[in-house]
């Protein structure tokens, strides 16, 4: 009989190796963060977290390096672990180079900026967030998107659920799960999500003809391991996914970690 545990880890050892660039990258710098955070020389959370009431033009780089880092090893873990798969296909589909401008440009600043309009604005509030949980739930209102173009309901009993609520429900049971997640947090990353799926924010994506010459420019492709370059996507920049192979939400989900005010 073989042996199952072995089998396992031969699989996902397997899987390991084959990330591309980006997405290996990303968990490494969430690794790396997680590491730095242990240290007593430097109060990363404080440094990196989104705080609304501490943006401005000097600090703009929180917009950025939030998702970056979690507020200890569980948050860690869950999302990389929620992360890791969702990542690896949207950077297989549209490039390494793409993902990431994207994920270090409006794919977060436009959800950061969704949460602290209502969290400052509407709650009058300045809870603290941090942790790629945005992230997880931005990818899975892509994912859910597409699906719905394929698939548009999924039948329970005699009643049709559209498949493009299925992040909305991970919201609520993850918030019931996690009370210290964050709601709001969250349905940003699923409104943004919503948006590049059905195609209103592929205008912030680059060009395609500058990323090739940067890519020939530079050699990428030849130089980078396990680089996706833009004409290597799996399925087309922004086309939707074959019906032979429909989207599937992730089962374990992170949670955005708050700190208090």
């Amino acid at each position: 009989m073989p042996n199952v545990q072995s089998f396992s880890t031969l699989r996902a050892r397997s899987y390991v190796l084959r990330l591309p660039l980006f997405t290996r990258g990303l968990v490494a710098v969430m690794a790396l963060f997680w590491i730095a955070n242990m240290l007593p020389l430097w109060d990363l959370r404080q440094w990196g977290a989104l705080i609304p009431d501490q943006i401005s033009i000097f600090t703009l780089y929180r917009l950025n390096t939030f998702p970056l880092i979690h507020i200890n090893f569980f948050h860690a873990i869950l999302n990389i672990l929620a992360l890791t798969p969702l990542m690896e296909r949207f950077e297989a589909e549209f490039g390494t180079l793409t993902s990431l401008s994207l994920f270090f440009g409006p794919l977060t600043m436009i959800p950061a900026f969704m949460y602290i309009f209502v969290e400052r604005v509407i709650f009058r509030g300045n809870t603290t967030v941090m942790g790629a949980s945005m992230w997880v739930f931005l990818l899975l209102g892509v994912e859910a998107i597409r699906t719905y173009k394929t698939n548009p309901y999924l039948v329970i009993g005699t009643h049709n659920i559209p498949t493009w609520v299925s992040p909305l429900v991970m919201v609520v049971v993850v918030k019931a799960l996690m009370p210290n997640s964050s709601f709001f947090g969250h349905l940003a990353g699923v409104a943004t999500g919503y948006l590049f799926g059905l195609g209103y924010l592929k205008f912030l994506a680059p060009p395609e003809k500058i990323l090739r010459w940067i890519e020939g420019r530079l050699n990428l492709l030849g130089r980078l391991p396990h680089y996706v370059s833009v004409d290597q996507k799996t399925y087309g920049r922004f086309g939707v996914l074959p019906t032979s192979s429909p989207a599937n939400a992730v089962g374990l989900v992170g949670s955005t970690q708050r700190l208090g005010p």
